[in-house]
């Protein structure tokens, strides 16, 4: 049977290759191209698997997404079909929290658990509403004058044109069907806070410094509550730094997959310092 989602598998698949495999979730309302360059880079050593979500590119809308862990209970579909047990998972955004909701559900098959402008807080009375009104939106206006809206924070506005083109394409691309379905999902979605303070894998935080949507406060904040995990935060981008200054989230996240890489499974070790410069 074939997996439900549309995906990307590249690199090594033999068993006997060491590095352990690495998982990419996209955020919203993306797809899982946002990832072209982690893909180029890392899969040229180890399995790279970025899957686009349910009603996002190439993955079907229906059945339509009415509980935000059925994003979890795909993507654990799909690495079953493809004989992935144990991965590193990596999220952006609303793919951050996909990817604790993950860790929820199946915690003893992720290895190293990478948080990426994200945040684990439930939304609060206003943000459903907010969410809902948005969903409303989008099925009766589609998504380019959101898409338009939001460019300039979703990637800073000194970012380079192609990755600015390339958000835009992403986002006007998206199924407005699946992009509401998402909205009113993740509207609902658990609180993860305590969550993070019983992971037991090592971890690590990334957020742009000019990210407006998840500011580095909130990277800090979960970056403390991690019981063993460093933070990056990335100068000279927004919401999307993979994007816009891929060779910086590259060089972090090499760093941390060559230590997940050398690490015994279900071991954690210290906590690791931050990269990020002191506040004034």
């Amino acid at each position: 049977m074939a997996p439900f989602l549309a995906y990307e598998d590249k690199g090594p698949v033999t068993s006997r290759q060491p590095l352990v495999p690495l998982v990419l979730v996209h955020g919203h309302p993306f797809d899982r191209t946002m990832w072209a360059p982690q893909l180029g880079t890392f899969s040229a050593a180890r399995r790279v698997i970025a899957p686009d979500l349910r009603g996002y590119g190439a993955s079907p809308t229906t059945p339509a997404l009415t509980d935000f862990s059925q994003f979890a209970r795909d993507i654990e579909a799909l690495l079953d079909e493809l004989g992935v047990e144990s991965f590193v998972l990596a999220g952006l955004s609303m793919g951050g929290q996909i990817a604790m909701d993950c860790y929820r559900l199946f915690p003893g098959r992720v290895r190293g658990l990478v948080l990426a402008d994200t945040f684990p807080a439930a939304e609060t009375p206003d943000g459903v509403r907010t969410r809902d009104a948005m969903a409303d939106r989008l099925l009766r206006e589609g998504m380019r004058g959101y898409a338009d809206e939001v460019l300039e924070r979703m990637v800073a506005p000194y970012a380079p044109a192609e990755v600015k083109a390339h958000v835009h394409r992403m986002m006007t691309a998206a199924s407005p069907e699946g992009a509401a379905a998402a909205l009113r999902a993740r509207a609902r979605r658990p609180d993860y806070a305590a969550l993070l303070t019983r992971v037991t894998v090592p971890a690590m935080v990334v957020v742009g410094a000019d990210d407006t949507y998840t500011p580095v406060s909130d990277a800090r904040a979960m970056h403390a509550a991690l019981p063993d995990a460093t933070l990056h935060v990335i100068e000279g981008t927004a919401h999307m730094p993979n994007l816009e200054r891929p060779e910086e989230f590259d060089k972090a996240l090499g760093e941390f997959l060559a230590r997940v890489d050398a690490a015994r499974p279900g071991t954690a070790g210290r906590r690791q310092p931050s990269t990020a410069p002191p506040r004034l």
